[in-house]
Order: C-alpha cells, then sequence, then structure tokens
C-alpha cells in the first residue's frame, strides 16, 4: 500500500486521498474540514452552496459566494493546517467569479470537471492556490495540458481522473458507460495510457503532476491495485456519504444505506451529461414520465434550457439535501450500495489505507 504523502503544489496531505466534491450540500465545510483533520484533502462542492441562505432565492449568486466564504471558515477550524479546495464545475453561469473568489480567500485547490476548465490558469494567476482538471481520457489530459501549457506556461498542480463508476455527472456518453459496465477492467487501460501522457509532459517539463484516480474507489483492494498502476492518490466520494461527519440530511444518507445494488442506474441530467443516482420515489416518476413544474429558474447553468428540460436539477438537489426524498435527486457512485452503516471519517479512510 502506498504510504507516501500526497504533494498538491506548496502543500502536503499525508494521507495520499482526496474526498469526492458532492453537491448540493452533501460535501460542505462539516464533511471537507473532517477529511482534512484527517490527514487528506478535503473538498467544499460550490454546486448552489447558498441554498440555504435567506437570500438564495432572490439572488443565489451573492448567496453562494457568501457561503463558500462560511464553509471554507468552518472548513479552516475544524482543521487549521489540512488541505481544503473548492470544487467548481465548468458549466456552471458564474464559473470565472466562483474560481476568482475561491482563489481570493486563500482555497488551498481548485478542482474542475463538468467540461474542461481551459481558462482556470487565468481566474487563479496572481495566488498560491493550486489548480487540477478532472479528465477521464488521454484525449481530455493531453488536451488541456497542450491548451495550458501554450496559452499560460502553466501545467497542473494535480490531475483527477474520474473513471465510469463515479457519482454524479460523468465525463461519458452513456453508451461508453455501458461498455464499461459490461467490462469493468476495461478502463485500466485508459487509466495507463493517461499515466503515460502525464509522464511525457512531466519529463518535457521537469515538473512532477501528482495524479488522483476517482470511480468506484471503495475497498482497500482497489486502492492497492490503483497505486500499483501508478497512482498517486485515490478519490472517494460514496464512502463518506454515510459518515457521521457528512453534511447530507440523514435522511439522505438513509438512501444509501438501503439502496440495492438494481436501484444504482445512469440518468440524464440538464447539465447535458449522463449522471449516476439512485432508483427513489422521485427518480421513479421521473422514468414513468411525469414532467417536473419548472416555475423558476435558477441560472445555475450556462446550458440550460427550462422549457426543454424534464426537471430543474437545482431544485432536486436541494430537496434531497433537505431531507425530502420523494421530491430529490440523490446522486451516488456505481458502489453506493455497498454502504450499510454509518461510520466516521477516519474509520473510512483506515479500512481503505491501512
Amino acid at each position: 500500500m502506498n504510504n507516501q504523502p500526497l504533494y498538491i503544489g506548496e502543500k502536503k496531505a499525508k494521507v495520499p486521498m482526496m474526498q469526492g466534491s458532492m453537491g448540493i450540500g452533501i460535501s460542505l465545510g462539516g464533511l471537507a474540514g473532517a477529511v482534512a483533520k484527517a490527514g487528506g484533502v478535503g473538498m467544499i462542492s460550490t454546486a448552489q452552496i447558498g441554498f440555504r441562505d435567506k437570500d438564495f432565492e432572490r439572488n443565489p449568486f451573492l448567496a453562494n459566494l457568501k457561503a463558500m466564504r462560511q464553509e471554507l471558515k468552518k472548513a479552516r477550524q475544524i482543521a487549521p493546517d489540512g488541505i481544503i479546495g473548492f470544487n467548481i464545475m465548468t458549466a456552471l453561469t458564474h464559473y470565472k467569479d466562483y474560481a476568482e473568489y475561491a482563489s481570493r480567500l486563500g482555497a488551498d485547490l481548485i478542482v474542475s470537471g463538468a467540461g474542461l476548465p481551459v481558462d482556470l490558469p487565468r481566474y487563479v494567476n496572481g495566488t498560491k492556490t493550486a489548480i487540477a482538471p478532472i479528465v477521464s481520457s488521454k484525449k481530455s489530459a493531453h488536451t488541456i495540458f497542450h491548451y495550458w501549457q501554450k496559452k499560460f506556461h502553466r501545467l497542473p498542480d494535480l490531475l483527477v481522473v474520474e473513471g465510469p463508476q463515479a457519482g454524479g455527472h460523468l465525463g461519458f456518453t452513456r453508451e461508453t458507460l455501458l461498455d464499461y459496465e459490461e467490462n469493468s477492467e476495461q478502463y485500466i487501460g485508459e487509466i495507463k495510457e493517461i499515466f503515460a501522457e502525464v509522464k511525457w509532459w512531466e519529463e518535457q517539463y521537469k515538473k512532477k503532476i501528482p495524479v488522483v484516480v476517482a470511480g468506484g474507489v471503495d475497498t482497500k483492494e482497489k486502492v492497492k491495485t490503483l497505486f500499483q498502476l501508478g497512482a498517486d492518490g485515490v478519490q472517494v466520494g460514496s464512502r463518506f456519504v454515510t459518515t457521521v461527519e457528512c453534511d447530507a440530511a440523514e435522511a439522505y444518507k438513509q438512501q444509501y444505506l438501503s439502496a440495492e445494488k438494481e436501484d444504482i442506474v445512469v440518468i440524464q441530467s440538464p447539465v447535458g451529461m449522463p449522471g449516476r443516482a439512485i432508483r427513489n420515489t422521485w427518480l421513479r416518476q421521473l422514468e414513468e414520465g411525469k414532467k417536473d413544474t419548472i416555475t423558476k429558474c435558477y441560472h445555475c447553468l450556462k446550458k440550460c434550457e427550462p422549457a426543454k428540460i424534464p426537471y430543474c436539477i437545482t431544485k432536486a438537489l436541494i430537496a434531497a439535501a433537505n431531507g425530502d426524498m420523494e421530491n430529490g435527486l440523490v446522486f451516488c457512485g456505481a458502489n453506493a450500495y455497498k454502504s450499510k452503516k454509518i461510520e466516521t471519517v477516519s474509520e473510512v479512510i483506515d479500512s481503505l489505507l491501512k
């Protein structure tokens, strides 16, 4: 097993594990702070992070900025010396503003996916905030490395490779996901190609670029396999949902604990990407053709046409975060159904790394 620390820019995580970012309201300051305190990398999701703020309905953008500051402060109080960052989806309407604000707040790291964060280096320029794109293929890794180096003379401080068993929004087509489900070992070849791509850039520019692999990381055996392949760290999401420290409502955690394998399904998100979720009451109604009534647009996504989408993802995710499982969307990883008890963050980390 890899007992080496994970270096991110000028920071060092004693535990080579990053906590996956889960929104809306699942990985906030509480969970991120607990993971950072345990020696890992804690991540706060910025996706509609201000949903509990009194001004959210009137001005979600400003409510989100306020909540970013509050949740980072909360995490810092829990882990003053820990590594704490924000996950900011490139698909968000105010992506640039959120990224710039996160760096001004002093976040240690910004991780961006749901599209390629081509201009992220510009938004953190002049700060010490490390940056990490999320990729799922060698092609996307090459594209972001080439673009960043050519335009900004900068390479990623960290690369997150998100596999097909990850939760939430996925960087694959539905057809590709089905292919990987039929042959779960097939993606190992893609991971090796990404590692080779990273190595080439490292040798060219004499810079170490740590690689963290995510997606279906739920056992010690899987962690060991990824380290043997060459990963510098692993990212874990679903295992942290059913922890004492997770910011999710208890009813949300219970959805994971009661889910069976057949309840884990892939849906189409208004973001324009497939997403993996738990089939609950709300999702069954959606599958039966029920169209959600959209009375308000929160302008969260760059590309969203309320008149054409079957449901508002902000509304559905907020309902779930508040524990309303009758009207809520519950994202999860492919192996979420294996969680059968509430643990602590430290217990999860120990079960995977020790």
